[in-house]
């Protein structure tokens, strides 16, 4: 059974920092591309940032040069560093399989809120 787990949200000041991880298992997880995902009130949901499984990344504009992804295949592990935080990146951050996710995968995902 196929399990991603992210956490690391939560509360923070607008310009601040947040580091979000997502451990998965029942998978091989080196094999796969992984991507992070968000979703804020009365929106849909939208790529963030993904990596592939030989580390190449990628990443929307709206959070180019403020966000990195990593992967720690050991660890079965993906990460998004987010810096300079905004009110507008508030939302719901999930993790799933890139390019294309699968929707049984998706876990609850991790809260993110940046008050200004």
């Amino acid at each position: 059974q196929v399990q991603l787990v992210e956490s690391g949200g939560g509360l923070v000041q607008s310009g601040g920092s947040l580091r979000l991880s997502c451990a998965a298992s029942g998978i091989i997880f080196s094999f796969y591309g992984m991507g992070w995902y968000r979703q804020a009130p009365g929106k849909q949901r939208e790529s963030v940032a993904n990596i592939t499984s030989d580390g190449r990344t990628n990443y929307a504009d709206s959070v180019k040069g403020r966000f990195t992804i990593s992967r720690d295949n050991a660890k079965n592990t993906v990460y998004l560093q987010m810096n300079s935080l905004k009110p507008e990146d508030t939302a719901v951050y999930y993790c799933n399989i890139d390019p294309t996710p699968v929707i049984g995968y998706w876990g609850q995902g991790t809260q993110v809120t940046v008050s200004s």
